[in-house]
């Protein structure tokens, strides 16, 4: 694992978190322009379950003239901006750039391997 050797452990624990809460906000969104909050698929009820507390958290800091379908992707706009720019001037980085951050590193990283040699 090469961002391993980049990164502490502590810094890829934080992305991770951050880049999963992130990524589910947005596939929410997503589901949501197809199934209604309320859905009984089970992945819609999961979204739903598990970013519903983070949307009652962020509510003070969200407009309410947003249509609520596009609450989650609102939120998640935050985790990015987080990742991209908070966590390297923290670590004491410039702007990472893109593709690097550690999560969607190790994604492409894999699907290369997988589909491109």
């Amino acid at each position: 694992m090469e961002t391993l050797s980049i990164f502490p452990i502590w810094v890829l624990v934080i992305d991770y978190v951050l880049g999963v809460v992130m990524w589910t906000l947005v596939a929410r969104t997503a589901m949501g322009f197809f199934l209604p909050q309320d859905s009984q698929f089970f992945f819609m009820k999961f979204f739903v379950r598990a970013t519903n507390p983070i949307l009652r958290f962020f509510k003070p800091v969200t407009p309410s003239f947003l249509l609520d379908l596009f609450v989650p992707l609102y939120v998640a706009w935050f985790f990015f901006m987080i990742r991209f720019y908070l966590m390297p001037w923290l670590l004491g980085y410039s702007v990472m750039g893109m593709l690097s951050f550690p999560l969607e590193s190790e994604i492409s990283r894999f699907l290369y391997q997988l589909f491109g040699g």
